[in-house]
């Protein structure tokens, strides 16, 4: 009883129907969204959204985000996913593929916990490809997979409370994902020898008026790269190559007592520069990321559906699940010939373990 609705379609890849992805069992397929206004002082509306499928798990997740004045309210869901991977509905939360890397719907419909939302996004420019990501931990694979990366307009409404709120204008990124990470339960055996834990990632995907700027890193211990890419593309295009920063370095000023930012700036060499100024951190434990029970891929049941409401200022930063965040930025773009553009984006920050430039040395020790 393998067959479903993806096998009336030509996108098998192996002579197995599509719902077997391989052997791993850490395999995984996902959408994320986030959206707010080209301009804001980091109290204004921020969404964010993820749809999350665990093939091997049998289990479908997904949840929706809403911050604003400091306090983020997260709507999780999650179900049995019987197989079925073309089905991209899990409870309330529901997206529909409109035009496939153009267009896509984002439908919430929750009245029971009083969020609803019906949100359009229309792609900026054809979808980035960031490279391959593959790490392992000794003879382990950790990390394989692929990630497009895409920034767009928003038209639709959210509604919270009973307050509803448009977002005809607003600007932001999605992301489609699929390969190999750790989700579901943890594996219970650790590496031998133990080693210890370590992943240090910057994410900053940015809007302008004109364009969009791309940013990502992955760092070992040592500082050293071992995936990075920086990326300018302008509306309406797609990428040829001549909008890439080889160069691109990083800089943080670290917030003491935590693994935050408080500014950070891009060199991209002879091409430029960009000062990132966060103005509000939108917690990724929200949509699922090292949650402690709404974790990605673990089964809940049949169907589950739960709200969780919870301000910034309460939460402390030092504990594990609070220290992967996406601080809603102000961002400064100064090209080759001195022309600056401002704009907005988020500069997404995860570190976990020692990382020599920043400092940290032990798995959570903090800025002084």
């Amino acid at each position: 009883m393998a067959l479903t609705w993806g096998d009336d379609y030509p996108i098998h890849q192996t002579p197995e129907p599509v719902a077997y992805a391989g052997t791993d069992r850490n395999f995984y397929d996902r959408y994320f969204f986030n959206g707010y206004a080209l301009d804001g002082d980091g109290s204004d509306l921020f969404f964010a959204a993820a749809f999350g499928v665990y093939p091997h798990l049998n289990i479908a997740d997904a949840a929706f985000c809403v911050m604003k004045d400091g306090k983020q309210v997260n709507l999780h869901a999650s179900r049995w996913l019987r197989m079925e991977r073309m089905d991209l509905t899990v409870g309330p939360i529901r997206i529909d593929v409109l035009a496939p890397l153009q267009r896509l719907k984002l439908t919430v419909e929750a009245p029971e916990h009083a969020i609803r939302a019906e949100i359009v996004f229309e792609g900026r420019a054809f979808p980035v490809e960031e490279p391959r990501f593959i790490r392992r931990s000794g003879p382990r694979t950790v990390l394989d997979y692929t990630r497009l990366t895409q920034n767009g307009r928003y038209s639709g409404w959210i509604e919270v409370d009973g307050v509803r709120s448009a977002v005809d204008g607003y600007v932001g990124t999605r992301d489609r994902s699929w390969g190999v990470r750790p989700v579901g339960a943890r594996d219970p055996q650790d590496m031998a020898p133990p080693t210890m834990p370590q992943f240090f990632w910057l994410w900053s995907p940015c809007s302008f008026e004109d364009g969009s700027l791309f940013f990502h890193t992955n760092d070992d211990e040592l500082g050293r790269p071992w995936n990075r890419r920086a990326v300018w593309l302008d509306d309406g295009a797609r990428e040829d190559g001549k909008g890439e920063f080889e160069q691109a370095t990083w800089a943080i000023d670290w917030r003491p007592g935590s693994r935050h930012a408080s500014a950070a700036r891009l060199d991209l060499g002879a091409d430029g520069k960009v000062v990132i100024e966060p103005q509000a951190e939108f917690f990724m434990l929200g949509l699922g990321y090292s949650h402690p029970a709404w974790g990605h891929g673990l089964n809940h049941g049949e169907l589950a559906v739960e709200r969780e409401d919870f301000a910034a200022a309460d939460l402390d930063r030092r504990l594990p699940h609070h220290m992967h965040v996406q601080a809603l930025s102000r961002v400064v773009f100064t090209d080759a010939r001195g022309r600056s553009r401002v704009g907005r984006g988020v500069f997404e920050q995860l570190a976990l373990g020692p990382h020599g430039p920043s400092g940290f040395k032990s798995i959570l020790d903090v800025a002084p």
